[in-house]
């Protein structure tokens, strides 16, 4: 099976909490999947009976709250574990040279969870899902052409809300595990890089990756444990069949660094600000081009990248202070 060629070198650094967040994503991601067909057993994607389906998974299928639970917060947590990943890269120059396509496989990855999440929350149908749709589709409108596939003028014969369970359930997450074996095959193509603090001529302690898989086990137990509890004592609520032409909800925290928006500038301000922010984080390496990766040496990129988060974080904390309805 040529499992030994998992047996590769890596440096001693690898090991420790920060470098293993790409590991523990993945077993978020994992968790997920597992998690996630359990429950397309019960649930039913037609407009008619999602939220009642839902409901029915909370309440009448053996273990259907504890699951749902954990698939809800390991959503989260991967996106979160992702996004720290990335930043985790980012400030340690890991991107640069010869890595720059590894950071683009990883954007996409990042780009899909968050597509994936928000599949989730129109899924589940409720007032909630459906205000999130109803954004998607304004935003769509505005792609024109480009946005036809997240738009009922696809097609009359499939519901918009069946497709977008199947972008959630097999399109995402299959171009996201075809993505993670392009990833893991590049990181042993080029390797772990090397910690930026440690000079060129020093000798680092190496172990195989087996060992480094071993840990990111170890930690990742604790992260499904984690997942576990939040499961059962804060278990995800199911809002009300969706009501049309009102607007009472505000969506998944996720979402809230571009949720005022709207508000403030217009429907096309919410597409522009998501493409803006992505193509930012694509275009990562192409933009800091320099061999320098301590962080003295690149105080213009990491100034960019602390305008760019203290923003978001500024209208993630508005929302929450201004807009007190709960998700």
């Amino acid at each position: 099976m040529g499992i030994d060629a998992l047996r590769y070198e890596v440096p001693e650094h690898a090991n420790n909490v920060p470098w293993s967040l790409g590991g523990l994503t993945a077993v978020s991601f994992v968790t997920l999947l597992v998690s996630g067909i359990y429950l397309a057993q019960f649930y039913d994607p037609m407009p008619e009976t999602a939220n009642q389906s839902i409901r029915s998974i909370m309440t009448d299928v053996w273990l259907g709250s504890f699951v749902r639970g954990i698939h809800y917060w390991a959503a989260q947590a991967m996106f979160v574990l992702a996004l720290l990943h990335m930043l985790r890269i980012f400030f340690h120059g890991s991107f640069k040279k010869p890595r720059e396509g590894n950071w683009v496989v990883g954007s996409a990855m990042l780009l899909l969870t968050f597509l994936a999440v928000f599949t989730g929350s129109v899924i589940k149908w409720d007032q909630e899902g459906y205000e999130a749709l109803m954004h998607n589709l304004d935003v769509a409108e505005l792609l024109g052409g480009a946005g036809l596939w997240f738009t009922p003028q696809l097609t009359t014969r499939v519901s918009l809300l069946f497709r977008l369970y199947t972008a959630h359930a097999v399109i995402i997450p299959g171009l996201i595990l075809a993505l993670v074996v392009i990833h893991a095959l590049l990181v042993k193509r080029h390797k772990i890089s090397s910690h930026p603090s440690v000079p060129a001529s020093a000798v680092e302690p190496t172990e195989p990756f087996t060992a480094h898989l071993r840990r990111v086990a170890a930690c990742g137990l604790v992260v499904v444990g984690t997942l576990s509890v939040l499961a059962v004592l804060i278990p995800p609520v199911v809002g009300p069949t969706p009501v049309e032409g009102v607007e009472t909800t505000r969506p998944l925290w996720l979402f809230w660094w571009f949720f005022p928006l709207e508000q403030w500038f217009g429907v096309p301000s919410v597409g522009l600000a998501i493409a803006g922010v992505f193509l930012l984080v694509f275009a990562v390496p192409f933009l800091d081009r320099s061999a320098k990766r301590r962080l003295r040496e690149r105080l213009w990129s990491l100034g960019v990248a602390a305008v760019v988060l203290v923003t978001l974080l500024a209208v993630t904390v508005n929302v929450w202070i201004n807009n007190p309805r709960g998700h």
